[in-house]
């Protein structure tokens, strides 16, 4: 399979209508918790604010900047992040990281949307912006159980 066609296969439509569309593309004015992940290969930054209540994620606003697939990776989590829990998030991450590097399945729901990402395996150079909105988020619920918020 020729290069080209191999981005064309990785930067599918499903892909694409992804980066196009991030829920919850907005900073949170009084977040419990602020987290900033930057890959450091491709210069990506992910920047997730929340809240949690009893051990779930209240509210979600995150800054996105990266390539198409670290968008898709973090439309699926916007989607997907309200109301979860700090285990169903780092399980997703581990899922999705297994997925990428190991060939493994694609994480369970909420997160299953994330197999769309199936085809970035053999781009390993991406796979830390595709994993930025999940580390951040892991990182900020870990925070955020430590505070209030407003």
């Amino acid at each position: 399979m020729s290069g080209e066609t191999d981005l064309i296969k990785l930067y599918s439509a499903k892909i694409l209508a992804l980066a196009a569309d991030i829920p919850h593309l907005a900073r949170l004015d009084t977040p419990q918790a602020t987290v900033k992940k930057r890959s450091p290969l491709c210069g990506s930054t992910v920047t997730v604010d929340l809240c949690m209540q009893d051990g779930r994620v209240t509210q979600f606003g995150q800054d996105v900047k990266a390539c198409a697939l670290g968008q898709a990776a973090a439309s699926v989590v916007g989607g997907a992040i309200i109301g979860a829990t700090r285990a169903q998030v780092e399980t997703a991450r581990d899922q999705l990281k297994t997925m990428l590097k190991q060939g493994g399945d694609a994480p369970e729901a909420p997160f299953d949307g994330l197999k769309v990402l199936i085809p970035a395996r053999d781009y390993k150079n991406r796979h830390a912006s595709i994993l930025l909105a999940l580390d951040a988020s892991v990182e900020a619920m870990a925070q955020a159980e430590q505070a209030d918020c407003a």
